[in-house]
């Protein structure tokens, strides 16, 4: 039975595709797959995947304590190293430059995937597994999907536009 939440926009390859974040965890999990079409390079959605090390670029009130996530790239932020932080909760794991970071909090692994369709468009693929029974992470799980729902958007929206601007 599939949760509330567990899946959204990925594609039945996505979900079956091997990602870093399935071999974190052990025991019992749950695992989710959400994904959204961006037009723009992988390159330029992969540089905004880095820039949550300094924030969630979610529901900011939420869970940034009101400040804004910065809508401006900082460059240095993509200079990645095993044991950085990321959205102040989750440790850097393991990395491919230009292609996934994979994250790991107590109890949760997630791997953030970018695939490229042509040049100028592609897809970013998120894969969240929770351990536990998922009669108790029902709510937590549909949860999260509402917070990284807005973060795809956002992150999206603003390699959109960046790509945009430089035409």
């Amino acid at each position: 039975m599939r949760l509330p939440g567990q899946r959204w926009g990925a594609t039945d390859a996505e979900v079956a595709m091997e990602l870093p974040c399935d071999s974190q965890l052990s025991g019992e999990v749950v695992v989710c797959d959400r994904a959204v079409s961006v037009s723009a390079p992988a390159g330029a959605v992969f540089a905004w995947l880095c820039q949550l090390r300094v924030a969630p670029y979610s529901y900011d009130l939420l869970d940034n304590f009101g400040r804004r996530s910065p809508r401006e790239r900082d460059p240095l932020l993509m200079d990645l190293a095993v044991g950085q932080r990321f959205m102040g909760l989750f440790d850097l794991v393991g990395y491919t430059p230009g292609a996934q970071v994979t994250l790991l909090a107590d109890g949760v692994a997630v791997t953030y995937a970018v695939h490229p369709e042509t040049r100028t468009r592609s897809r970013l693929h998120a894969r969240v597994r929770f351990r536990g029974p998922s009669w108790l992470l029902a709510l937590p799980i549909f949860g999260d999907f509402l917070m990284m729902r807005k973060q795809l958007r956002t992150l999206k929206e603003l390699a959109e536009r960046e790509a945009l601007a430089l035409g």
